[in-house]
Parts: C-alpha cells; structure tokens; sequence
C-alpha cells in the first residue's frame, strides 16, 4: 500500500510541475464552478430541444440529485479517509506548485471530478443516440476539470481518478433512474 501512495505522489509531482505561470489563470479558470456555466445552459436546451418541458424538469430533478449524490459521498470520503491534500501534505507540498485560491484540509476523493464525470455519464448516455459525436466533446469537460484539480496542487491523481469512476457509476445510476422516471409518466423515450 506504501508503495501505491508514493507512486501517487511522484506521479503528481511530475503532473503539477510540468506547470507554468503563464498556464495558471486558464487552470485555474477550468477548475472554478461557474465556467461551466455556458456549456451546462447549451445542453439544458439540447436537453429541451430533444425532451420537451416535462422531460428537461424530470433530468433537472435528477442532474440535481445526482450533484448531491457525488458531492456528498465525497464529503463523507475525505471526512473517513482523512487523507491530507498534497498542498498539506510534509514532502509533498515543498515540491509542488500550489496555484489554487484555498486548499481545504482532505483530498480523498475529488468531488470536482466525481460531480463533472456524473454529469458527462449521465448526459452521455441520454445524448449518445440523438449526438453520438457530441460525446467526447462532453467527455472533455470531466477530463479537463480533473487534471486541474492536479495542476492547482489540491488533489492527487488517485482522488481525481477515484472520483471519476465513482462520478461515472453514479452518473450511469442516475440516468436509469431517469429512464425509470420517463417510462412511469409515459415521456420521451431514453
């Protein structure tokens, strides 16, 4: 297990340094909770567009309780591991780049990439016959807000990874549940 942990280390040192001055605004932009913003309200109204309004308020119902889901799980991970961030972590921290605003006081797991990867699981599967392509460009997003949460010093790989396999099994549970919910109310089919 020792030896997982320092791999973890040493890969995140090597990902958080291969940083740069000139790169930490736009890093920093990506992993701040309100860019996302315009890319959520063009797939609310994909979502609108292809469901109608019935449809757009059951996924918002659900998009909603999905965020929660994964937000809080997170929550009660990094409360039972109690594993530092490497921007508190002694040996870790000395060596890395820390370009992020705060740094809370427990990493394990990243909540960042479980919410984002829940989210693109969820609209990847309710999109994937209408936009098949459309796909990866929603693949991008969870990919991109992961690797920031490593660049900024917060987060070590095996926390954003963890979150996003947690965030893609939830994401997944969540659109059965939505599938359950149009099919009970007679909506769209998904």
């Amino acid at each position: 297990m020792q030896e997982l942990i320092e791999l973890d280390h040493e890969l995140f040192l090597f990902l958080n340094n291969l940083g740069s001055p000139v790169w930490d605004g736009f890093w920093r932009a990506i992993s701040d909770k309100f860019v996302g913003i315009p890319l959520y309200a063009v797939l609310l109204y994909l979502i609108f567009r292809n469901f109608g309004w019935k449809g757009t308020l059951a996924s918002m119902v659900v998009i909603t309780l999905l965020i929660t889901a994964t937000d809080q799980l997170a929550n009660v991970f990094k409360d039972g591991f109690e594993r530092l961030r490497p921007c508190r972590q002694e040996g870790v921290m000395e060596q890395a780049r820390f370009v992020a605003v705060r740094c809370g006081k427990f990493g394990y797991f990243s909540a960042h990439a479980s919410n984002s990867m829940g989210v693109a699981m969820f609209l990847i599967l309710l999109f994937r016959r209408i936009y098949p392509k459309g796909i990866y460009l929603i693949l991008l997003w969870p990919l991109l807000s992961s690797y920031s949460r490593i660049y900024l010093g917060v987060h070590y790989p095996a926390d954003v990874i963890t979150g996003l396999l947690i965030g893609a099994i939830l994401g997944y549970l969540f659109y059965k549940l939505l599938q359950y919910i149009f099919s009970k109310f007679n909506l769209a089919q998904v």
